[in-house]
């Protein structure tokens, strides 16, 4: 069963990932964003699990579809938590730069951390760096650590930061330690996922982003191999009490692989909007359209890229 679903959550991500890229350039991020959130939804329908979004498009009052804790799939065993980022990088899309994908986690009940719409300071690496770094340590060291681990110099290493104000310490170490960095607009997952894939060309993501994508990325990098480390950076008082009603206490621990995705019966699946690290972009070509997945099982550690063609003059495309 868990074989065959990868393949059908698949469909799902590629379903979002084309409905979004036709609003790739056109200024519009709500549209983009609802038109991957609508797609994603309607596949859904025809999945055969029990599924419970746990991370979603924000809570029942907020979110019209696929919201915290709204039922998706036909309600056959088995029962599972799905994460779900039917448009990560909305402002991406809008403008037409790089790096957005559709993006889910799927993982038995109870296993994935029902991570509060707040930031998390982040730290990725892949399987050669993993149990190399500390969320907590000097930049320059984990930086040290990593190229160790590579094989590199330091100097060779490739660091995906967030492009924020608050990053220019992280932003300032890096460039001391002599290391390059790629600063990204938006959408941290991507490059999270990418630094498990050596051709990729990145090596190491921190700094701080989403707390919901820290857990997406943990599911794909537990897959894979990597490691995750994060700690939730709540705003406000009403954000910290949230995270202690969804059982994180104390708020500010330390969140380990175990802690952020637990066990190993975990579907991970993106697809490219637009051209990044990892996947290409959805390309049209007349009455057809070309999307770029990848898919990937805990429980074997499988990964598998997926060119798919689909027809768009077909009402049913997205099944």
């Amino acid at each position: 069963m868990e074989r065959e679903l990868t393949l059908e959550f698949a469909r799902v991500t590629e379903a979002a990932a084309l409905a979004a890229a036709r609003w790739m350039g056109r200024g519009d991020k709500n549209a983009a964003d609802q038109a991957a959130v609508t797609a994603m939804r309607r596949v859904f329908d025809s999945i055969q699990v029990d599924g419970e979004v746990v991370i979603g498009e924000g809570e029942m009052d907020e979110a019209p579809m696929l919201y915290i804790g709204e039922k998706v799939g036909t309600g056959c065993q088995p029962r599972v938590d799905i994460a779900v980022d039917p448009l990560e990088g909305t402002n991406i899309v809008a403008k037409g730069l790089t790096g957005a994908i559709s993006v889910l986690a799927v993982a038995a009940k109870g296993c994935l951390l029902h991570a509060p719409d707040m930031y998390m300071d982040k730290i990725a690496v892949g399987p050669r760096a993993a149990g190399k770094v500390n969320l907590d340590a000097p930049v320059e060291e984990n930086l040290v650590a990593v190229a160790r681990a590579l094989g590199k110099d330091v100097s060779d290493l490739t660091v995906v930061v967030l492009d924020r104000p608050r990053h220019d310490g992280i932003v300032t170490a890096v460039r001391q330690a002599g290391a390059r960095i790629q600063l990204i607009s938006d959408g941290d997952v991507s490059p999270a996922v990418a630094t498990a894939f050596p051709e990729s060309g990145v090596d190491i993501m921190m700094g701080i982003g989403g707390a919901p994508e820290g857990v997406l990325a943990a599911a794909a990098l537990k897959c894979l191999g990597g490691e995750m480390q994060g700690r939730l950076v709540p705003s406000d008082d009403g954000e910290r009490s949230r995270a202690l009603a969804m059982g994180i206490n104390p708020v500010d621990r330390l969140l380990t692989m175990d802690d952020l995705v637990r066990g190993e019966q975990i579907i991970f699946a993106a697809t490219g909007i637009t051209d990044g690290s990892l996947l290409r972009g959805v390309r049209y070509h007349g009455a057809a359209a070309i999307t770029h997945t990848v898919v990937m099982r805990g429980t074997t550690g499988t990964i598998r890229f997926i060119e798919a063609r689909h027809r768009l003059d077909k009402k049913s495309w997205w099944l």
